[in-house]
């Protein structure tokens, strides 16, 4: 399968935010290609339009990869596939945060707010639930799914001087879960977008990372909570496998994870594509379908 990028979308280089501080309070750091990036400055974000109330919502939840500077995110670029006179897309994703520092700071509780019984919201988490526990940059999560926890004092961020109880990554999405489902919307989970990093087959032949660590993870609560989970990864690993590592790095200009308006347009459409695939309720609202990548050929046996 070959990959296609859209005409109308010009590469954009990412800016870089201020360096990730260490700390001495921070439990052992997972290794380096798989901490997440620094995050690229935010800015020039137009409003959230206000949302139509007589229109179901498909919230958008998630980090930089969904939403970040006008256009680089998937988020912004999903709205043009769906009929908007008949739902709203509403894409409140946050740059820099995770499934814990997206509650902390309070903007799951403005998403709540917005919400109303027969909305749908996709959720994406992971590529910064790999950070630092506490420190400069408090946005990580406990490995797993479990009831784990640790008390991890803070000086930073909106719980600054205080001791908060750091969850696994797991609770901390049965949480979205339970509020989506406190709130009459369904939720509904994405897998992540896929990071531009190859490593050889025992053939030598360059193979696209297909997990970060989390896709287990993802598919067990999906199993274990009985939410649907929309594999866009998958879509979008064998879209960059098809182009190859040199075709691929164009559509990553400044790290392994954030990617061109291309790419982010590119995500946009697996993410549509994963629906279809998932039969999910959400393909009755699109203007049309886009057609479905040919059945990988069987292994012989």
């Amino acid at each position: 399968m070959s990959i296609s990028l859209p005409r109308f979308a010009s590469t954009i280089v990412l800016a870089l935010s201020a360096t990730l501080a260490s700390s001495a309070q921070i439990a052992a750091r997972p290794p380096a290609d798989a901490r997440p990036p620094e995050t690229p400055a935010q800015n020039n974000l137009p409003q959230d339009a206000a949302l139509n109330p007589k229109l179901p919502t498909v919230f958008i939840i998630g980090d930089s990869t969904a939403r970040n500077n006008a256009d680089l995110g998937w988020g912004d670029h999903l709205a043009h596939y769906f009929d908007t006179t008949r739902i709203n897309v509403a894409n409140r994703a946050h740059a820099g945060r995770s499934s814990r520092t997206f509650i902390n700071e309070g903007s799951w509780d403005r998403v709540l707010a917005e919400m109303k019984p027969g909305d749908f919201v996709l959720l994406q988490w992971g590529h910064n639930d790999g950070g630092d526990l506490g420190g400069a940059k408090p946005r990580g999560t406990l490995k797993g799914i479990g009831e784990e926890t640790q008390d991890v004092p803070q000086t930073t961020g909106p719980l600054a001087g205080k001791t908060e109880t750091v969850h696994t990554y797991g609770w901390y999405v049965r949480k979205y879960i339970a509020d989506t489902r406190a709130k009459g919307a369904s939720p509904i989970l994405l897998t992540l977008t896929i990071r531009n990093v190859w490593k050889p087959d025992t053939n030598g032949v360059p193979q696209i990372e297909r997990d970060l660590g989390y896709r287990d993870a993802e598919f067990q609560l999906s199993a274990t909570q009985h939410v649907p989970i929309v594999d866009m990864a998958t879509v979008e690993a064998d879209r960059l496998q098809a182009a190859g590592p040199e075709k691929t790095a164009l559509l990553f200009p400044i790290d392994h994870t954030h990617t061109s308006a291309e790419g982010a347009e590119l995500n946009a459409q697996s993410v549509v594509i994963a629906l279809e695939e998932e039969n999910s309720p959400l393909v009755a609202f699109l203007k049309e379908k886009l057609p479905l990548p040919a059945p990988k050929p069987q292994a012989a046996q």
